[in-house]
């Protein structure tokens, strides 16, 4: 299955991973784009601080209007960089996430500072340099529907996939097995710089450094699977298809402790 490459090129990178979703890059982290411009859209994560100009640009070229609903795959900084300036612009815009992770997103509590014990290379070295202080959204953040629909994204569920944080979750489309994973599932070594630098391919378990229950990881990783998605759209890193998303996947399931699981760490 061939994905569609680069759209637009400038401060950031963009692709259409498939009908309806598209990707924008904010230097090491991706936000989604789903739904046409003829219907209602919606934008998953906010990306990396400092880029809300290029998201907003993007959505204008794309959209010509705000979005349906921001939903975020989980609040980390990474994912949540831009989010304050978007609701700004956005006024009225509503965020969602999941019930565990609102503690997060409403100034109840902070995630655990980055853990850079993980190894792996110079990302993980440095991440006792990332943020991990909450956010107060206040009564701007609700919660995902219980019923698993997706606000805004007809057609979408979303499905629960803690282990990086305990409310971290992944939007599916049955119709084509399309999977935006969030961090559950990476195609970049995300603790080596090198790696992150080159965008090199491969699928791997959520950014060790950050992640802080390896078994829920890895059972989120080995439900992602039996969804059996043809596309992938990660938090980090290129799209992924069939039939090289397949085995990967299977390489993943059947090697995760080994290749993800760091052999040391506060969270191991």
């Amino acid at each position: 299955m061939e994905l569609n490459g680069i759209l637009t090129s400038g401060l950031t990178d963009t692709w259409e991973a498939a009908e309806g979703v598209a990707a924008l890059r904010t230097l090491f982290v991706n936000v989604a784009y789903i739904g046409h411009s003829v219907t209602e859209w919606i934008l998953v994560d906010t990306g990396l601080g400092n880029f809300a100009g290029s998201i907003l640009q993007t959505s204008w070229e794309w959209f010509g209007k705000p979005p349906a609903a921001i939903v975020l795959t989980h609040g980390h900084f990474d994912h949540v960089g831009n989010l304050k300036e978007l609701m700004e612009e956005w006024d009225g815009v509503p965020v969602y996430a999941h019930p565990l992770e609102l503690p997060y997103l409403t100034g109840l509590q902070d995630y655990p500072p980055a853990d850079p014990a993980v190894g792996g290379g110079l990302m993980a070295a440095v991440s006792p340099l990332y943020p991990h202080r909450g956010l107060n959204l206040g009564g701007a953040v609700h919660p995902l529907p219980e019923d698993g629909s997706v606000p805004g994204a007809k057609g979408w569920t979303w499905v629960h996939t803690p282990g990086h944080s305990p409310g971290h979750v992944s939007l599916f489309r049955p119709a084509d097995k399309v999977l935006v994973s969030g961090d559950a599932v990476i195609t970049v070594k995300q603790e080596s710089a090198f790696a992150v630098m080159t965008q090199h391919k491969e699928l791997h378990g959520p950014p060790a450094y950050f992640t802080t229950d390896w078994v829920e990881a890895e059972k989120s990783v080995r439900k992602l699977a039996l969804l059996d998605p043809q596309i992938v759209l990660p938090g980090h890193g290129l799209p992924m298809a069939v039939p090289e998303l397949s085995a990967q996947f299977a390489h993943l399931c059947k090697t995760f402790k080994e290749r993800s699981v760091p052999s040391q760490g506060k969270f191991v």
